[in-house]
Formats: structure tokens, sequence, C-alpha cells
């Protein structure tokens, strides 16, 4: 059910490893029974937020273990193959350009670079590589090089993901061309505590990002990250965001707000740990047939809560 991620700031490489809540689906399942939606009403998961600790602990495993292999596991790495100068406004985020941080604007890694760093997470283990670049949205010109550093990575036997925000018409078309498994784009919060972190893009032109993920038949990966202020209500509200879609997003990123000075949330009061499970539960209950991936965060926690 978990995730886990370690940052090294060299192209801001991440290793992932999840404890899959979603290696193997229960085979008596159809396809519509997992793509049927159950509504859930914020008050709803706030209630299942607000359960025993471990009532909702032990509901959450149930749910797991009747739709996964409790025993997979995945190994997936993050590479950062454009890193810093982004243009957005981005609170959390020390690639944005308008912020005074360590991180430096450096330009779309090398394919040979690329391959090097997939080859390397392969041979550690790796089924999944997630390509990643700080833009407020790809240009043709961009894209164009992503597109066979995917093609190159998908021919290596591994599973592709990218994450380059948002896309326009027609280009979730030719990553899906290039093998494009995974898109990922998050919400990052509720629709009610966005506009304190984010200003540069609106709640809906994620979500037309993602409307044109799923048009090309790409999975969704969309998520988002706790411990940036909100309330539990809003917590609440993310999940059911995700949870409510026509089709709930096939990977789930759960992340904890890394601070990094420079950036307008450092400071940030710290999110009781337990908080965090608590979210990850409820993501799982609310999303049954999902991955639920504890991604970053996990380097400031101690091993009892991993």
């Amino acid at each position: 059910m978990l995730e886990t991620i370690k940052h090294q700031t060299q192209q801001q490489t991440t290793e992932s490893v999840i404890n899959t809540d979603a290696l193997k689906r229960n085979a008596c399942q159809s396809d519509a029974e997992m793509n049927t939606v159950n509504r859930w009403s914020v008050d709803e998961i706030v209630a299942l937020f607000e359960l025993p600790f471990s009532d909702l602990m032990h509901q959450a495993q149930t749910i797991h273990r009747a739709n996964f292999d409790p025993n997979a596991v995945q190994v997936s790495t993050l590479l950062s193959i454009k890193t810093g100068g982004c243009s957005e406004d981005c609170g959390y985020c020390p690639q944005a350009a308008r912020y005074h941080t360590e991180v430096e604007n450096e330009p779309l890694m090398k394919l040979d670079e690329v391959l090097a760093a997939a080859q390397e997470a392969k041979d550690n283990g790796a089924s999944r590589f997630c390509m990643g670049a700080a833009w407020r949205g790809p240009k043709q010109r961009d894209l164009e090089p992503v597109l066979k550093m995917i093609q190159e990575v998908k021919a290596m036997g591994l599973e592709t993901c990218a994450t380059l925000g948002m896309l326009k018409e027609g280009q979730a078309e030719q990553l899906k061309e290039a093998g494009l498994d995974y898109y990922n784009h998050n919400l990052d919060t509720a629709p009610e505590f966005y506009g304190d972190v984010i200003t540069t893009r609106t709640y809906q032109d994620r979500l037309d990002t993602l409307g044109r993920v799923r048009n090309a038949d790409i999975h969704v990966c969309s998520g988002g990250i706790i411990g940036m202020g909100e309330s539990r209500n809003q917590r609440a509200g993310l999940l059911a965001q995700l949870a409510n879609m026509e089709q709930p997003p096939e990977s789930v990123p759960i992340n904890l707000l890394t601070q990094v000075e420079g950036t307008p949330l450092h400071g940030t009061d710290e999110l009781d740990p337990i908080e965090f499970v608590r979210t990850i539960a409820a993501a799982r209950i609310t999303m049954p047939h999902s991955f639920v991936r504890l991604s970053a965060g996990r380097q400031s926690m101690h091993e009892g809560i991993q």
C-alpha cells in the first residue's frame, strides 16, 4: 500500500518502492466491477479519518488484501530530466524560478544520460521509470526528445511514466503513441485550499490535462501533497475529488510536504505523522483498485512511521 521515495539532488533522482496495493488485482473481479465508482462525500471521508486508529487500519488492510497481493513489491524510479527554471508559483516547489533556492536551472538531459539512468534503475530492481520535467507544459520542440526517451525506455522493458506539466490538445496522443503507460499530474489539494498554494494555473487546468490523458487511453497518475497547512476536511476533499472521478486514477501518489528553504511553504507547521497514515488509509478505502503510493517525504519519517 505504500510507495517510499528517496531524493537525490543530482538531476533530482527519486527511487520508490511500492508494497503494492496494485501489482495484482483480484482475478475474480471483472473490469466493470473495478471501474465502478462509489460516490464519496467529504463528510463520509472525514468520518473515516475519525475512526479509532486500529479500526481504520483494519478496514484499509482488509480492502487491500481483497484486491491485491499484499506480498508483491514494485520498485519505481523517478528521474528529473529537466530541473529548475519553472515559471509556475507552486508554493511548495524549489524548482520555481521565482524562489531563491539551491536548485539551479538545468537543460533537458541528453538521451544517453536518461537511458543510462534507466538502465541503472533496472539493474537495481526497478520495473517502472518515471521522467519528470519542470515545465508549465511542454512546447512541441521540447516534447520531441521526450518522446524518443519514452520509446527507448519502453524498449528496455520498463513501465514508463512522465510528468511534464499541462498538456495541450494532441500531446497526450503523441505520448501514447510513443509508448507511455502513465502520466502524472497531481491535483495537489482540495479546490477550497488550492488558491492558497498556487495561482499560476487553475484547478480546472489540472482537470483538463487529466481528461486529455484519459481520452488518450493513458493510465492516470494523480494525487496530492499533505501537510501544506490544509485542514482535515480539505485532505478529505482532495480524496473526494480523486475518488469521485468518472474513472479514479490508476495510481494515487500521496506526498508529505518536503519543506525547502526559500519556498513560501517553508516553516509550515509539520503534520502529525499519524495523520499522514490516516490519509493513506482513507485513500485505500475510497479508491480500492488504485495504486496508493507513499511518495515524497518518506526520508523525513522515522522507520516506525514508514
